[in-house]
């Protein structure tokens, strides 16, 4: 079983590291928007796809890795969000990586159609675009991994198992939480996750704050350094024949997923 860490293992290049990362991740800005997979564009840079509940955090995370205050859109009515925003990372003449807001799941505060249409979205998008390389999972630490979360992720299992994508789960809101609980849910998110994991996956754990600047620098290093040392791999043709994706509010409707 490969390993799977709390801590910046496979980004351990100390002080200088870290502050390279930081400053490769104040690089991010606006590129695109897309509401529809066929209207992302062609390119041959590695993706790392944000995701999670509407009320996990995400934009907040992304806007502090960042340090842009509304990079990523958080809308005052979770689950209104509907687009795919793209970020591009590294200089502006030659970036080399692409973030990828995703919309936030898990409110029923938009119609039952649109729900369907942004469900499957996501769930292609796991499950074959060709650029994805890492996948960051945004979870309240307060809460741990619920079943939509663990619903989400089996969109990308697939891809996670067989090393073509590399898993971060972020265990936002951590300032919420004393040392005693921050230690019991790294226990229990990794033990969890214990069952995705396999010799060729790569699968890290963050405590990150926000508000208290916890865990950035370690995220921004773990991102950085895959990017260098990853590029979307091929994956086998059966992973392009997924079946539908399950409903992830619970119901027999599809998730909210976020926009601009």
């Amino acid at each position: 079983m490969s390993p799977m860490n709390e801590n910046r293992s496979t980004a351990s290049g100390g002080a200088d590291a870290t502050k390279q990362a930081l400053a490769w991740s104040h690089t991010a800005r606006f590129y695109t928007t897309a509401a529809q997979l066929n209207q992302l564009p062609a390119h041959d840079l590695a993706e790392i796809a944000f995701v999670g509940r509407s009320n996990a955090g995400k934009s907040t995370a992304i806007n502090t890795l960042a340090q842009r205050r509304q990079l990523a859109f958080a809308s005052k009515t979770p689950g209104r969000t509907q687009h795919i925003n793209l970020f591009s990372v590294g200089p502006k003449d030659a970036p080399d990586a692409i973030w990828a807001d995703l919309p936030g799941y898990g409110y029923a505060a938009v119609t039952r159609s649109a729900k369907l249409r942004w469900q499957q979205v996501m769930a292609d998008y796991l499950a074959v675009r060709r650029n994805l390389a890492v996948v960051v999972q945004m979870v309240d630490s307060r809460h741990g991994l619920t079943d939509l979360d663990k619903q989400l992720l089996s969109f990308v299992a697939p891809r996670v198992a067989n090393g073509a994508v590399k898993l971060l789960v972020i265990l936002t809101k951590a300032d919420k939480l004393n040392r005693k609980e921050s230690d019991q849910i790294l226990r229990q998110t990794q033990d969890q996750l214990a069952e995705m994991a396999t010799d060729e996956s790569d699968i890290q754990i963050a405590l990150f704050s926000a508000l208290k600047k916890q865990g950035v620098g370690e995220v921004a290093d773990i991102l950085r350094t895959w990017t260098q040392n990853c590029r979307p791999l091929a994956f086998p043709d059966e992973i392009l024949n997924q079946p539908e994706a399950e409903d992830l509010d619970g119901s027999d409707e599809a998730p909210p997923l976020p926009a601009p």
